[in-house]
């Protein structure tokens, strides 16, 4: 329970029961989990590698406990030779297992802010698949080879053992990387870490630019995330982008389009995470001329991204809105079944024509399907699938992910309202983001948090800069209400822009 009387937690519960969630494991898991911690440490098996004495390390959320990835690198007379070790979630968790049907049925850990309801039981995703510090793990490893221009030279996929060395977080990590801020303690406790590093960061700044040569977009979009202590809510904090989670993302976008491409290589049927073309280009050209840029009138990632950053660097402050509104247009991605030789839909997004999900199998059952799959293909056994369960596997992701979208935007309404309750009658800086028959919206921008104008809404339009008095909030239906304080700055025609 929160001081308003809402209980957050419970809140959560229900809104994952209501969008068909079930936050309990099947019968049968215990038993299952109790089978797996009587195993003995993972071991060099036939075909395994032993890589264990690489500098590996992690960078992660600060509380993050499921660890799907370890990085190392090293230089190599053509470039930069990069290793990423993805964890072998399928060496614990059989197909068609109680826990393995769970998944299936799941398909993705939500995040509620307040809670994170697994996909896997905790004792599978945060300890015995999970690339902890100091633990002996099994992985697949994808090695590639990043030239100087940023492409790639050379790629392979494989089993390995490994051992992760360092815990590391963005928000220590990238500040550094940045030079805003001294190495890390636990960077320079670990002889030659930096260098290791800062050679990670040079081929991440290497395969970014050849992404964004091809035309890949780059969205940065400022989140909010609740700040918890000994499971109660203590307040908000914006959440945005820095030279760690890039580098983080890089890496992941480039694996993962390494698997794709093994998988088509081989000639077996797979999943693919597909964003399509935006029905909505038009509009997106429409909105922007309104900023006095010309479009191409048909659909081009790498001209919508140019203009993004272009407005960026004009109007910061207003360019969080123009993100989230061309990721409205673009619209949501969703993941379908490809046979061989199949058509590839491509990512719009990344302007990739060939993508997967495959590095983060302790919580997404696509990339934990994508990892068997390649790993059947390592041995050269047929997959364990037929083409109509991964159809119905690729609709069902797709559902469900969508599904854990509403889930965690209630939830961040939700907690957004009890931790302004206690602030009615504080004033904050806010922008205009819609103008609708419903109401005038209005985000604050510290916290950045939206709410309703329910007084002085005359007159106002999408831009406007105001300042605004809380006056309100409703935990329950997750509603911040403001009222207008007086207007700091008013929107430029589109003709000013």
């Amino acid at each position: 329970m929160h001081e308003s009387g809402f209980d957050l937690l419970a809140a959560a519960n229900q809104e994952m029961v209501d969008e068909g969630f079930d936050p309990n494991f099947p019968e049968g898991t215990k038993e299952q989990l109790a089978s797996l911690r009587a195993r003995a440490e993972p071991t060099r098996e036939s075909g395994v590698r032993d890589l264990r004495e690489l500098m590996w390390s992690s960078i992660d959320n600060d509380t993050s406990r499921d660890l799907d990835q370890l990085e190392v690198a090293e230089r190599v007379s053509g470039g930069i030779r990069l290793l990423i070790a993805i964890a072998d979630v399928d060496s614990a968790v059989s197909v068609d297992s109680p826990i393995d049907r769970h998944a299936a049925a799941q398909t993705t850990s939500v995040y509620t802010g307040i809670k994170t309801f697994p996909m896997l039981p905790e004792e599978l995703s945060t300890d015995l698949t999970s690339l902890n510090e100091a633990e002996d793990r099994l992985a697949v490893v994808v090695e590639m080879v990043v030239a100087g221009d940023g492409s790639i030279a050379s790629s392979a996929v494989y089993r390995a053992l490994v051992r992760n060395h360092v815990q590391l977080t963005y928000n220590a990590v990238g500040p550094w990387l940045e030079g805003a801020a001294a190495a890390p303690s636990r960077v320079t406790a670990a002889a030659g870490l930096d260098a290791q590093l800062k050679l990670q960061d040079e081929a991440a700044q290497l395969l970014a630019g050849e992404r964004r040569r091809l035309g890949a977009m780059s969205i940065d979009r400022i989140e909010v995330e609740a700040v918890l202590s000994g499971g109660r809510l203590d307040g908000i904090h914006s959440r945005g982008k820095n030279r760690a989670t890039a580098l983080i993302e890089t890496f992941m976008i480039a694996a993962n389009g390494v698997m794709a491409n093994t998988l088509r290589a081989a000639g077996v049927p797979s999943l693919r995470r597909v964003v399509h073309i935006p029905k909505r280009w038009p509009r997106i050209v429409e909105l922007a001329a309104r900023y006095g840029e010309v479009l191409p009138e048909t659909a081009d990632s790498g001209a919508l991204n140019s203009f993004l950053e272009r407005r960026k660097a004009a109007d910061k402050v207003h360019f969080e809105d123009l993100s989230l509104a061309v990721v409205k247009l673009m619209g949501s991605g969703e993941y379908a079944f490809a046979r061989p030789g199949d058509a590839n839909h491509g990512h719009f997004a990344l302007s990739a024509h060939d993508y997967t999900h495959s590095t983060a199998p302790n919580r997404r059952f696509a990339d934990l399907v994508t990892q068997r799959l390649v790993k059947h293909v390592l041995v050269q056994e047929p997959t364990p699938y037929t083409d109509e369960q991964l159809e119905e596997i690729a609709r069902n992701c797709t559902l469900r992910e969508n599904a854990a979208r509403k889930v965690e935007r209630v939830m961040n309404k939700r907690i957004a309202a009890v931790a302004l309750e206690h602030r009615i009658g504080a004033i904050f800086t806010a922008i205009v983001t819609g103008v609708t028959p419903k109401g005038v919206f209005v985000r604050a921008l510290n916290p950045p948090v939206e709410g309703l104008l329910v007084q002085g809404q005359k007159g106002v339009d999408v831009g406007d800069q105001l300042k605004v008095k809380l006056v309100g909030t409703d935990p329950r239906m997750g509603h911040i209400d403001f009222a207008v304080e007086g207007l700091m700055e008013r929107a430029p025609e589109a003709g000013e822009r």
